[in-house]
Formats: C-alpha cells, sequence, structure tokens
C-alpha cells in the first residue's frame, strides 16, 4: 500500500504534531505580525490546499503554486495585491513552517496592477460628514483627520497612549511594527477626557462583576499578571460586549471592530448629501 501524505484537516493523535494551520498561526504569532496578517495567510493557505484537492502542501511545490496564482487571476479576477499577498502567504507557509525552498515560481499570470486616483476631501466636506457622526465614531473621526492615523491604528490605542499634557498620542506597533508619536488635536480634548471618564466608570463595572480583563499584546499578561486588569491598559475605544471566544483565554473587553467606525462614516457621507466614495481612510487625504 502506497502511503498517503498526512491530512491537513485530519484529527491528530496523541503526541503527534499540530494540524498544520495551527502550526501556521504559531509562526505568526512568533514573528509579531498583525492579527489581520494572521487571518489572511491562514485564509490563502486554506485556499491553497482546498484548490489542490486537500492534498498537503509538503507534496507541492512551485509548479502548483503558479497554477493557484494563476487562477486566482484568470478565474477570480482577484487584485494585483490580493495576489501578491497569497504568494506570501504560500512563501510563508513553506519557508517558515514547513521548512522547505520551493524554488523560482514561474509562468505566473499577474493581475494588472490599476492606477487609482486617491479620493480627496476638502475642509468643507469634512465639516459636514463630521455634522453626521456623533459619540465614539466622532472622537475616531478627528483623530483620524487631525492625528493623521489608521483607523486600526486608533482603535487599538490604550489610555496609557493619550499625553494630554504634552498633546500628544503615541501610536504603539503602527505600520512596519513602529512606534510614533503623533500631536492630539485640540478640538477633541475635552470631549476625549469625558469620553475616558465614561470609560474608567465602565472598567470599574466590569472589574465588580468580576471581569475587566482587557487582550494585552504578545505575552505581556504572563510578564505583568495585573496589567490585564489595569485602567492603564484598557483601550481608548473599548468594545460595548465583554468577548468570550476561548480562542483569546479569559473573558475580556476588545476594542470597537472597524466596520462599526466604516459603517457610521459610510452612512454619514450619505446623509451629508456627498457623491465621493469616502471612508474612514479618507479623513488622512484633505485638501487645504
Amino acid at each position: 500500500m502506497v502511503n498517503q501524505p498526512p491530512s491537513v484537516s485530519s484529527v491528530p493523535a496523541a503526541g503527534s504534531q499540530p494540524k498544520l494551520l495551527d502550526r501556521v498561526r504559531h509562526a505568526i504569532r512568533v514573528r509579531h505580525y498583525s492579527r489581520r496578517t494572521e487571518e489572511a495567510y491562514a485564509h490563502w493557505i486554506r485556499r491553497y490546499i482546498v484548490f489542490h484537492g486537500r492534498v498537503h502542501p509538503s507534496t507541492l511545490g512551485a509548479s502548483e503554486i503558479s497554477a493557484f496564482l494563476t487562477w486566482l487571476a484568470v478565474r477570480q479576477h482577484v487584485s494585483a495585491s490580493t495576489q501578491n499577498q497569497a504568494l506570501s502567504a504560500l512563501l510563508f507557509l513553506y519557508r517558515h513552517v514547513l521548512g522547505m525552498e520551493v524554488g523560482a515560481i514561474e509562468q505566473v499570470a499577474r493581475a494588472r496592477v490599476p492606477v487609482r486616483v486617491p479620493v480627496v476631501l476638502s475642509r468643507d466636506e469634512v465639516g459636514v460628514i463630521m455634522k453626521h457622526v456623533t459619540g465614539q465614531v466622532w472622537l475616531i473621526v478627528v483623530l483620524l483627520y487631525g492625528a493623521g492615523l489608521r483607523i486600526q491604528e486608533c482603535l487599538e490605542l490604550r489610555v496609557k497612549d493619550i499625553d494630554f499634557d504634552r498633546h500628544q498620542i503615541v501610536v504603539r506597533r503602527g505600520k512596519g511594527q513602529k512606534d510614533r508619536r503623533t500631536m492630539l488635536p485640540m478640538a477633541v480634548r475635552e470631549r476625549l477626557q469625558a469620553h475616558l471618564r465614561e470609560v474608567k466608570r465602565q472598567h470599574e463595572h466590569d472589574l465588580a462583576h468580576g471581569a475587566g480583563r482587557v487582550m494585552l499584546p504578545f505575552v505581556l499578561d504572563r510578564k505583568y499578571p495585573s496589567a490585564s486588569i489595569d485602567r492603564a491598559w484598557q483601550f481608548v475605544f473599548p468594545a460595548s460586549r465583554i468577548c468570550r471566544d476561548p480562542r483569546w483565554g479569559p473573558p475580556s473587553r476588545y476594542h470597537l471592530h472597524e466596520t462599526v467606525v466604516q459603517k457610521a462614516v459610510a452612512d454619514a457621507v450619505r446623509e451629508a448629501g456627498l457623491v465621493k466614495r469616502a471612508g474612514p481612510h479618507t479623513f488622512r487625504s484633505v485638501s487645504a
């Protein structure tokens, strides 16, 4: 009987190696890649395996990678950036998880790189949109506009990252995993302080009911066991509900999901009567 390669979806026996995708996630977390990169890489690796009939990737190589990337471009009509992301995921799989060199990947039909003109808002348009957003979203939009934050950078802010005395914000692990400082807009100061008082009350309520934990980056919860319930580590824009997903450990309060902001901004743009296709990222590109 011919030995079959291990199935990526099979349940491992006691003492056997973890499943392939679990190994992928572990390798990504060891290298401190972002959560979104982890989700994207796992998605493309899963699709690659399914495309080749659930054959284990260790038995495949450059020609199979080429066939998958060509299929994405020709049949699925993905963008060039999407195709490149899929290639990066597969190279990560072979180099850092399977420990294999696949060699040169040739004869790939490349997706076309579009030339796009960015959407730019005028100051008047920003002012009109701001009249149609309220609460946390108003604060977030002001920080995107006035401090030049990306949406994920804004949502991942912790209470300790806001310095009212120096009028600055510290962005942790921004693009390229680099920290940086940026200005705290004066227009948001008072409302942000009032918002943080509400965040404090919510945190105290959580603590009184046996919760109050927040997710920490990397392994800081092991290094500083009490940090997860420290007010300084709470998210500036916490989610309305406590996360109870066992993948992230004990019940904890995560930050507001980006789709909440995206939907609120889309609604505000529509209510303002603008025909531009603007989203949260557009506030970083404003004309004089």
